[in-house]
C-alpha cells in the first residue's frame, strides 16, 4: 500500500538584525517619558535619576541598532525605497530628539525636565509610535502581507 503525501513549502523570513536593541531602545526612551511625567507631578529628583538612565541606556542600544540597521541595509534586509527611507529619517530624527533630551536632563532640578525636557520626551515617544508603524508597514510588504 502506498501513500501519497504533500509537501507544502513555508518561505521562513529571518528577522531583521535591527529589532532587538531597537525594541530595547524604544522602550528605555518611553520609559523616560514616563518617569518625566512622574517627576512633573510630584517634583521628586529620583525620578530625573531615572529619566537620565533610561535615556542613557536608550541611547546606547540606539546605537547598536544603528548599527544592525547598516548591517540590514547591505545584506538586503531593509530595502530602501519610500518607506525605507521615511523610517530611517524617523528614527533618527527619535534618536536626535533624545540625545538633546539627554543634554537637557544634564541640569539640575525642575528645569532638567520642566518643561523642554518633557517636550521633547514627547516628541521622541510620538516619533517611536510613528516609525513602528513604518517598521510594521516594511515587515509586511517584505513578507508580502503573510502573516508569521
Amino acid at each position: 500500500m502506498t501513500y501519497t503525501t504533500t509537501r507544502s513549502y513555508v518561505a521562513i523570513v529571518a528577522p531583521p538584525l535591527r529589532s532587538v536593541p531597537l525594541h530595547f531602545s524604544a522602550a528605555c526612551l518611553v520609559g523616560a517619558l514616563l518617569t518625566d511625567i512622574a517627576y512633573w507631578r510630584t517634583a521628586e529628583m529620583m525620578w530625573t535619576n531615572f529619566s537620565s538612565w533610561l535615556l542613557t541606556f536608550g541611547l546606547l542600544l540606539g546605537a547598536l541598532a544603528a548599527i544592525a540597521v547598516l548591517i540590514d541595509i547591505f545584506s538586503g534586509r531593509l530595502l530602501l525605497g519610500g518607506l525605507g527611507w521615511l523610517y530611517i529619517i524617523g528614527n533618527i530624527a527619535a534618536f536626535v530628539a533624545s540625545l538633546f533630551n539627554a543634554f537637557i536632563h544634564s541640569r539640575d532640578a525642575w528645569t532638567s525636565v520642566v518643561p523642554t525636557g518633557l517636550t521633547l520626551s514627547i516628541v521622541a515617544a510620538v516619533l517611536i509610535v510613528i516609525n513602528a508603524c513604518f517598521g510594521w508597514a516594511i515587515l509586511r510588504q517584505r513578507t508580502g502581507g503573510l502573516e508569521q
